[in-house]
């Protein structure tokens, strides 16, 4: 498939007519829709689609097709939407800590092409995983951070992320709570990977307290990060049956197998533009 695609993300008000005029729009304007996925949320009367199309022959010119959408489609339909462009690589940022699990995973997958990504800076509040970080090639930045200076660290690493031109961040582990002001910066843009099936068992030692339980099932989410902890949209999750003889031990081993695959899912969807958020939660489309 070529990269010379149009993808747009959209959400509005359930009416006749929604699908219907966003395809005309492409096909009159000689289009060639590729992917096209739609879900009307019946309860709060609410309609959601990712469409994507070919832009070979495509009439519109690529830099006027959000303002032509939003005048002949988007504001009669109440419509609220965000284009991306396929040849567009999303510019990621990873944090993290000392754990290194979820961070070589994402790295084989970047290194490998598996994901149309750029990876251009690590940021740490540790210094243990800046060799990994050389390996890669990649840019690594350490910010110790404490109660103290918390805020003007912070500050200093949305400026570097803005130097970058960062567009989404992943916490692969990252053992630091984001301020408000942080998650503020990057809205549905901070991916985190909880090593629990949320709502259960949260805080420090989800898995202690699942053995505590007997549970025979544990779980890891990938979410978007809000100012409320570990309550943001959540985007993947999964979970690994367990039983009498696992020792504590044994379910943090399942359990980081779990946190580098459902984080990778998320990342995934997130880069390829199909996951749309809205009211603490999110529509994934295939």
């Amino acid at each position: 498939m070529t990269d010379n695609t149009a993808i747009l993300l959209i959400h509005c008000p359930d009416k006749q007519g929604i699908l219907a005029a966003v395809t005309d729009f492409i096909n009159v304007n000689k289009g060639n829709i590729l992917y096209l996925d739609q879900w009307v949320n019946k309860e709060e009367e609410l309609f959601f689609m990712r469409v994507e199309w070919d832009l070979g022959k495509f009439e519109i010119p690529r830099e006027k097709i959000e303002e032509y959408f939003a005048t002949l489609i988007a504001n009669r339909f109440a419509i609220k939407f965000n284009l991306y462009f396929k040849d567009i690589k999303p510019r990621m940022a990873m944090f993290v800590s000392k754990m290194s699990h979820c961070m070589y995973d994402i790295l084989a997958r970047y290194s490998s092409g598996e994901w149309n990504v750029e990876i251009p800076v690590i940021i740490s509040n540790h210094p243990d995983l800046g060799h990994v970080a050389e390996k890669f090639g990649i840019d690594f930045k350490y910010f110790p951070i404490n109660k103290e200076n918390k805020d003007e660290q912070e500050a200093a690493e949305i400026a570097l992320l803005k130097e970058y031109n960062i567009d989404f961040i992943v916490l692969a582990r990252y053992m630091q709570i984001l301020s408000e002001n942080f998650t503020r910066s990057y809205p549905n843009a901070v991916i985190n990977i909880h090593h629990s099936f949320l709502p259960a068992f949260v805080g420090a030692k989800p898995y202690h307290a699942a053995h505590a339980r007997g549970v025979k099932l544990i779980g890891a989410t990938s979410h978007y990060v809000t100012a409320d902890l570990d309550a943001g949209p959540i985007i993947e999750q999964d979970v690994a049956h367990i039983t009498h003889k696992d020792t504590v031990e044994a379910l943090i081993k399942k359990g980081r197998d779990l946190e580098k695959i459902v984080l990778s899912r998320g990342v995934a969807k997130h880069i390829e533009h199909k996951v749309l958020a809205y009211s603490n939660r999110t529509v994934v489309f295939d």
